[in-house]
């Protein structure tokens, strides 16, 4: 019997990730009814990350939380056996901004903060954040202060969200943080090397995609730096220049640098929290996945992430994605066999997008005819 594990990311903007894994098993299926087909949806530390972790036998626990721009929104994180996965990206991150919206000097991430508390409430004892998709860049100061920190301007009044606030700053207090933190382990998931501050830093590389003007991102970053030397009089070192300290507006920083986390490649902490080495020893086929197969998908996305350990297990590796744009030589440096785009069969982008778990679905069926031959025996790597 052919054992293939199915392990896409999403399609962003039209199918999540345990969607388009459904899609596939279902087309595999319709062509190889007898082929043991197992789904395991994965995700990098954005969008998809607690669903990628309740898909993998986690619990979903719903909470509510500050979003991006102050409004409550209904979240979740998930938990197993003590292990918290916290998602910035549905608590307030860019897909919680009003369709159109941008607020880079006043989204805040005091949301991660309340869920990482309540996650403390359930009883974790490790707690992981996916911190991808994030609308803020504020330092991580909103994730301090809902965790219980304090910080103020010059009459001693608490500073109001968001980064563009951070000039206001005079004074900051980490003795009301929740004791707990100091029992319980923190891992990030962060697949950036930027420090906080600088040309390289969270304002300059990052600002612009949350909207911030050139104008914005130079008060972010000299708010930032402000936050950073604050913290550093505080705590007695400096973490601005950290690899990842720029990572989700600063979270990464004040991650490192105030709750002593570690940041991990988001897909391989993932892959590791999901279980994967276990899902794919004695699997023949595993089939990735993700929306744009491209040159970014090369430097430590989901599908290479997982092809890396696949072939590592001597699993033949092919992969189902919206559209790529990488060339036969590419997708084997990547230990990718083959790639089944969906733009092939439809080539209008909107069309794609609409249809595309119909579309993932035949791709799934012409991959079982190519790859899951009648004599029993895989193609050839």
């Amino acid at each position: 019997m052919f054992r293939v594990l199915v392990a896409p990311d999403k399609f962003k903007g039209s199918l999540a990730a345990v969607d388009v894994a459904s899609a596939i098993r279902r087309g595999i299926l319709a062509q190889a009814p007898d082929a043991d087909v197992r789904c395991l949806p994965v995700a990098d530390g954005g969008d998809g990350t607690v669903d990628a972790a309740v898909a993998a036998g986690f619990v979903r626990v719903a909470v509510t939380a500050t979003g991006p721009t102050g409004e409550p929104v209904r979240t979740a994180f998930a938990a197993k056996a003590g292990t918290a996965v916290v998602e910035m990206a549905d608590v307030c991150g860019l897909v919680r901004l009003p369709r159109g919206a941008s607020a880079p000097l006043t989204a805040t991430s005091r949301g991660i903060g309340e869920v990482v508390g309540q996650a403390l409430d359930h009883g974790a004892s490790r707690i992981v954040l996916g911190i991808g998709g994030s609308a803020s860049t504020d330092g991580g100061a909103g994730m301090l202060q809902a965790l219980g920190a304090s910080l103020r301007d010059r009459d001693g009044a608490e500073l109001v969200p968001g980064g563009g606030a951070l000039a206001e700053l005079a004074e900051i207090d980490l003795e009301g943080l929740d004791p707990r933190l100091r029992g319980v382990e923190i891992v990030v998931a962060c697949d950036v090397d930027n420090p906080l501050t600088g040309r390289s830093g969270a304002a300059a590389v990052y600002g612009p995609q949350k909207g911030a003007t050139e104008r914005d991102v130079a008060v972010l970053d000299v708010n930032l730096t402000r936050l950073a030397d604050s913290v550093a009089r505080h705590m007695g070192a400096d973490h601005r220049h950290h690899p990842g300290a720029g990572a989700a507006g600063g979270v990464g920083y004040a991650a490192v640098a105030v709750l002593g986390a570690t940041l991990r490649p988001g897909i391989d902490l993932m892959l590791d929290l999901l279980g994967f080495e276990d899902q794919v020893r004695g699997t023949d086929l595993v089939v990735v996945g993700e929306g744009s197969l491209d040159a970014q998908t090369l430097h430590g996305k989901a599908p290479a992430g997982v092809a890396r350990l696949a072939r590592a297990a001597g699993a033949r590796v092919v992969a189902i994605c919206g559209r790529t744009t990488l060339g036969d030589e590419e997708l084997r440096r990547a230990g990718i066999a083959a790639a089944y785009s969906c733009a092939d069969l439809e080539p209008d982008p909107d069309r794609c997008m609409a249809d595309a778990a119909e579309l993932v679905k035949r791709l799934g069926r012409q991959l079982a005819e190519e790859q899951l031959p009648a004599d029993g025996r895989l193609s050839p790597p």
